[in-house]
């Protein structure tokens, strides 16, 4: 009798979600992470994974905000096709007995044009060869979720907290599944509980702070700091702190993952921790609440004891002696606040950066130019992107002394 096969380990294509503009930044990560062959295009960046280099990527990314991996691809131009094709993919590689799903479609010049007709479609598949799965519905995820499966089709699922997101696109008649290995949103790292007005999300701060290759070993100041995101994110990249270390993943679910995959994993991430940061971290605001929230996130970061927060205006604003980065998200005057009052601020920050951050660089998140010339400082553009839909420019200045 012939010894059993020895279990293959998968291989996926899988595709890292980016905001646009930050793919470059991304494929960058990716390939320090160990995925030699990251490729950068509109809206992500497409790579090949072993499983461990799939959890590595989940556990370690900081700027990616979901990563997908390919489940199926075929060609449908009627829904009989495409009922046929569903009940020939292989859902219970990522979907066990009794699980619950979502489904996000989309479709782009394609004759199965009607997505709810679609997601009718693929989800009878998935309950046909799943046994016991159902549908169900989230709309828990910054509204990442609007487009999955009608809530009409929830009727009998309820709602579970761990639920197994398929895509599904059709573009120019050609369908192609993939299965979500994140789960939630990736910038949910798990500490942003308090929030200030207008909040950044953690991947784009990440995102600036890659942009401007900040240097772990020279200060940092925010001084339009909110609830701290950027000092926060600073204080976990100086630290080699992995930003998934504290929240668990889809892919851990899979009834083809491997728990062992992911102990290991997280114990290669945990081994790269240093023990504190290099140089000083800072953040400041005028507001109380603000600051109160920012010390209540790093404690729950973890970095409480590498960073620094203090209420006080832009005109107060102390930094070390040792040039460093200022690095900000200023108000725009479009969400919060007036449009009048924010020249004299840009201003101010401009003359303070004159006469207090000789030899620093300064980097702004800005969402318009002309506010950019209030500093008198001459900015170069990093990059473009949008926050909360609002278009911005990563710009940085060289502060001579």
């Amino acid at each position: 009798m012939s010894a059993p096969a020895p279990h293959k380990s998968p291989r996926y294509v899988a595709w890292a979600v980016a905001a646009p503009g930050l793919e470059p930044l991304l494929e960058a990560e990716l390939r320090t992470l160990g995925c030699a062959d990251a490729e950068a295009s509109p809206g992500g960046v497409r790579f090949s994974a072993k499983p461990e280099q799939l959890a590595t990527a989940n556990l370690q990314s900081r700027l990616a905000s979901r990563i997908v991996v390919r489940l199926a691809t075929f060609r449908a131009t009627a829904f009989h096709e495409l009922e046929r094709a569903a009940r020939k993919v292989e859902w219970g590689r990522m979907l066990g007995a009794g699980a619950q799903f979502q489904l996000r479609v989309t479709a782009r010049k394609s004759r199965l044009y009607h997505t709810d007709a679609v997601a009718e479609r693929v989800a009878d598949a998935i309950v046909r060869v799943v046994p016991g799965a159902a549908p169900a519905t989230d709309t828990d995820d910054d509204g990442d979720a609007e487009s999955w499966l009608p809530a009409e089709m929830d009727a009998a699922a309820g709602h579970a907290g761990n639920v197994q997101r398929f895509q599904v696109r059709f573009e120019h008649d050609r369908c192609t599944i993939s299965a979500d290995s994140s789960g939630a949103l990736l910038h949910r790292r798990g500490y942003r509980q308090a929030i200030a007005r207008a909040p950044l999300r953690e991947t784009l701060a990440a995102a600036m702070l890659a942009g401007v290759r900040h240097d772990p070993a020279q200060p940092l100041v925010d001084p339009f700091c909110g609830s701290g995101t950027l000092v926060i994110e600073a204080a976990m990249r100086a630290r080699r702190m992995a930003p998934g270390l504290g929240r668990a993943f889809a892919a851990e679910a899979w009834p083809e993952g491997n728990v062992s995959v992911w102990a290991a994993a997280r114990a290669e991430a945990e081994s790269r921790i240093l023990p504190r940061a290099a140089a000083p971290l800072e953040g400041s605001a005028r507001d109380a609440g603000a600051i109160e929230a920012a010390n209540a996130n790093a404690q729950r970061a973890g970095v409480a004891d590498d960073v620094r927060f203090r209420q006080r205006a832009l005109s107060d604003l102390e930094v070390p002696a040792t040039p460093g980065l200022c690095i900000a998200n200023p108000p725009y005057g479009i969400r919060v606040g007036d449009r009048a009052p924010l020249r004299d601020l840009y201003a101010r920050l401009g003359q303070v950066a004159r006469t207090r951050l000789a030899g620093w660089r300064v980097a702004l998140l800005s969402a318009d130019r002309a506010l950019d010339t209030h500093t008198g400082l001459r900015f170069t553009e990093l990059l473009r992107t949008t926050n909360g839909g609002i278009p911005v420019r990563l710009v940085v200045a060289e502060i001579r002394g």
